[in-house]
């Protein structure tokens, strides 16, 4: 069993409210556990003054009564600015995250434009994985590229490859762990500590482990991203974006750029992954358990070549993911027999995976990430195997999706 996800720091939602916010109240203050569970269902889902409705209300309203001029009601005057629902969100996400200020955006590029137009100035430098998400490929490559921020790869499992590409210019590492498709680790805190070193900040998308698996900030990671499309959300019915940090300084730096740029999650929007971030947890453990199943067998399935999880004790990251996260996940990858028309031929037969993108809802669904999510990277050193299969492993009865598998892959 992997070690336990170190708890959120004290008071982890204190100073999340920013101009037009609500001012929050200390945990302490309010009697909620600290354990993630209790976090996940109360953090921000204050009961509703005026009805008592448990779960907070949905704010559909774009322009706020003020009570005189520069007399607002809670800080509230434009929802651009701050709604009462977003606020919710965001102080539920800072909780979850163990982190001081939570920001939610339309979706999770556009949390990570914000980011990078809040961190970078022409002539600064980035060090990206190898195996990242092919949309934030495509945000450096192509468009953060022109405005003369310059890039290169690294393979964030080796601190000593991060230290090798970094400049003297490098003011931002970027890290996913879990990696998407090829399901790579990076141990956070030693590659904090290279870019503590080189006074560059650390940023963790941790969209496949969620905060209930691993918590970032705690390993020393200065900015968490999370696609809030993907687990958080949780019922692939709405599309979102977050950022977390540890520091009030830099939260406030990237609340301004928010509302100057405008690309923010809506009310209904953020009361939909309010609600999915209640069942995380319980969701999180069966994805977990189904996906170590699926790869078992994967793992001694004759036309499969090789099998790319975490969970697995030959995975070379295996011994880091057990340190720093609670489990293992919910996506599995591999590579069949037969090369790429193999692997889409698995994907088109498959009945209970649903061929589709994205990731993280309850339903199983399966992928070809060269022709599909990761078309974008073709070409480049990120480019994926032809041969390779993506999994998000819902949380359907396992025996149904062994049994979908066994019959894609022909048994």
């Amino acid at each position: 069993m992997a070690n336990p996800v170190p708890e959120p720091v004290e008071n982890a939602v204190s100073g999340i409210g920013g101009p037009g916010g609500l001012r929050s109240v200390p945990m302490s203050d309010r009697h909620i556990s600290q354990h993630f569970e209790t976090l996940a269902i109360h953090a921000g889902n204050t009961a509703d003054p005026l009805t008592g409705a448990v779960v907070p209300p949905i704010y559909q309203v774009s322009t706020y009564k003020q009570d005189g001029v520069g007399g607002l009601r809670g800080g509230y005057e434009y929802s651009r600015s701050a709604n009462p629902t977003r606020t919710a969100l965001e102080e539920n996400l800072a909780a979850l995250e163990g982190g001081r200020r939570g920001l939610a955006f339309a979706s999770g590029l556009a949390a990570e434009d914000c980011l990078l137009r809040t961190l970078l100035a022409p002539g600064d430098h980035v060090v990206i994985p190898n195996d990242a998400y092919g949309g934030t490929f495509r945000l450096f490559a192509k468009v953060v590229a022109r405005w003369g921020v310059e890039w290169s790869v690294a393979d964030t499992s080796d601190p000593a490859a991060v230290r090798a590409a970094l400049t003297p210019n490098t003011k931002v590492v970027w890290v996913e762990t879990p990696s998407n498709p090829l399901l790579g680790i990076t141990d956070i805190a030693a590659v904090a500590q290279v870019a503590r070193d080189a006074g560059a900040r650390l940023v963790v998308d941790n969209t496949f482990a969620t905060p209930y698996l691993q918590q970032p900030l705690a390993l020393g990671a200065d900015v968490v991203v999370h696609s809030l499309t993907k687990y958080m959300g949780g019922h692939s019915d709405v599309v979102g974006g977050a950022l977390i940090t540890a520091d009030a300084e830099l939260g406030e730096e990237l609340a301004f750029h928010q509302n100057a740029m405008g690309a923010v999650a809506g009310p209904f929007d953020s009361w939909l992954v309010l609600r999915g971030t209640k069942t995380l947890s319980v969701r999180m453990d069966r994805h977990s358990e189904n996906a170590t199943k699926i790869a078992d067998m994967l793992t001694r399935h004759a036309r499969v070549t090789g099998v790319l999880y975490p969970g697995l004790p030959d995975h070379p990251g295996h011994e880091v993911a057990a340190k720093q996260m609670r489990a293992f996940g919910g996506m599995v990858s591999f590579r069949v027999e037969g090369g790429e028309e193999a692997a889409v031929e698995v994907c088109n037969r498959a009945r209970v995976f649903t061929l589709g993108e994205s990731l993280g809802g309850v339903e199983s669904l399966i992928e070809h990430p060269g022709r599909m999510t990761h078309a974008s990277t073709a070409g480049s050193a990120l480019e994926v195997p032809a041969d390779l299969v993506r999994l998000s492993v819902g949380i359907e009865n396992v025996d149904d999706l062994l049994e979908d598998l066994q019959q894609a892959l022909g048994r």
